[in-house]
């Protein structure tokens, strides 16, 4: 995520400078320049760069993302010894703080363009666009679309596709904007490549790595603003952005006023379907990652993301060694919950899955047994899965379908459920990944064969089947 300089330098914008911009005249109309942006001159705005809300007064120059210290420490990236940042005054807040709850209320309906437009309008130099270089791109659209002038930010982890790189790049063009890269701390990642390796993320999980190349880095991106916009979207990710709505305060981050409550976070896309996204993205013509043809549709860091299958959901396509509950890197972290759903079925209200005649619940005795045995008399196929995780739900008829077809054949077809107390069980015992895990028993050997592919169709089951029993 990086934020659209408003200078042709990293530096944030001198009122001399900006004084300059609004001095140049012209016997036609012409659009606002501020550094290599252009402002829309239709737009009220306009005549000032920026228009606050009544309740605010504007700041005397822009203010620079990065807002903590600098290190000394001998490391000091170039672009931020170039100037000291202008100090600007602070704005004036309402004493009465605004209710974003109910507000998110009243625009529960409302269309992702008047969303952003009214972000944009109520903080005008202190928000900020976060861009992924996946489809975020949509709310650089729409933030072009209000006529108001607009902020990006973007995350450089060190570690993107060349393709994304090479987005970036069609989207500075496209929109004559520059966006501002935030960059993990190289101390950091030195520290941590050093002591665990350049794959760490694969053995012990992604957060570790995630915190040092993205959400500190953030985290200094989010002290010099009052708000930021994301492309979350409520079908995205099972189990963490079902419930977010347009506006809120942000539970994780802190903005430039410091402590809880200082950061508001909107999401304008929150209701509005992945394939709807996709209709605009073409209808306007825009620049698109070159990934998503490949098959790519969530798309992050290179050796976390990898293509999906079509009728697989976005997010399998990263993290993929890991529980889909659990998918995000840290930038949302706001979005998960407790662990409530990690528990037996029983009391949660939660249905159970896998429910068929020719289909054996397993208990922990049982699988138990089944790993103890040397010598089965039958083989077994077994799923281990959690109720809540969409992709279980995803391909519970084909594996109903998978037990009809092997009933009477000699393949025994089970499950376990590997949530809650049994999931550190299921990890140390059971090959468990990420839900579903689907495991094969031989008849004569002792050790469970892992289904390594991500088709879970009948008949991609019935081949795996039928070339192991």
């Amino acid at each position: 995520m990086a934020f659209v300089a408003t200078s042709s330098s990293t530096t944030a914008i001198s009122a001399s400078n900006l004084a300059r911009s609004t001095a140049s005249s012209s016997s036609e109309p012409k659009a606002l320049r501020i550094g290599s942006f252009r402002l829309l001159d239709h737009h009220p705005s306009t005549a000032t760069a920026v228009n606050l809300s009544s309740s605010r007064k504007r700041s005397s120059a822009v203010r620079p993302v990065n807002a903590e210290p600098k290190r000394n420490d001998g490391i000091v990236p170039l672009a931020t010894a170039v100037a000291t940042p202008v100090v600007a005054e602070k704005l004036e807040v309402d004493a009465e703080a605004e209710d974003y709850e109910q507000l998110a209320k009243q625009l529960e309906n409302a269309s992702p363009l008047q969303i952003m437009d009214k972000a944009l309008e109520k903080f005008g130099d202190d928000i900020a666009i976060a861009f992924s270089g996946a489809e975020d791109v949509a709310l650089i659209e729409y933030a072009k679309l209000t006529g108001r002038p607009f902020r990006v930010f973007s995350l450089d982890t060190g570690r993107l596709n060349p393709e994304t790189y090479q987005f970036f790049d069609a989207v500075e063009k496209h929109y004559g904007i520059r966006i501002e890269y935030m960059f993990p701390d190289a101390v950091e990642v030195q520290a941590l490549v050093r002591s665990k390796g350049l794959f760490s993320f694969y053995e012990d999980g992604h957060q570790e790595c995630c915190r040092v190349r993205k959400v500190r880095p953030l985290r200094r991106a989010l002290k010099g603003l009052r708000a930021w916009i994301t492309g979350q979207r409520k079908d995205q990710s099972p189990g963490t952005r079902s419930e977010i709505p347009v506006v809120q305060v942000d539970p994780v981050f802190e903005g430039l006023d410091g402590g809880a409550g200082s950061l508001v976070k909107w999401n304008p896309m929150a209701n509005v379907d992945g394939g709807d996204v996709w209709k605009f993205l073409r209808a306007m013509e825009v620049p698109v990652n070159s990934l998503h043809a490949q098959g790519y549709v969530s798309i992050g860091c290179e050796p976390c993301t990898r293509a999906v299958l079509p009728g697989q959901h976005e997010r399998e396509g990263r993290w993929w060694w890991e529980d889909a509950k659990a998918k995000e890197c840290g930038l949302h972290k706001g979005n998960l919950k407790q662990d409530a759903q990690e528990v037996t079925v029983n009391g949660t209200g939660i249905r159970d899955l896998f429910e068929a005649r020719n289909l054996v619940a397993l208990s922990r005795n049982g699988i138990e047994n089944l790993l103890k045995l040397e010598k089965r008399e039958e083989p077994w196929i077994v799923v281990l899965y959690a109720p809540w995780c969409q992709f279980c739900q995803g391909m519970e008829s084909s594996y109903v379908e998978l037990a009809e077809k092997l009933a009477g054949s000699g393949v025994k077809v089970g499950k376990f459920q590997a949530d809650g107390e049994q999931k550190e069980f299921a990890k140390q015992e059971l090959q468990l990944g990420s839900f579903p895990t689907i495991l094969f028993f031989p008849k004569h050997s002792s050790r469970p064969i892992k289904y390594p592919s991500e088709q879970r169709d009948v008949d991609s089951l019935m081949a795996f089947v039928s070339a192991l029993r």
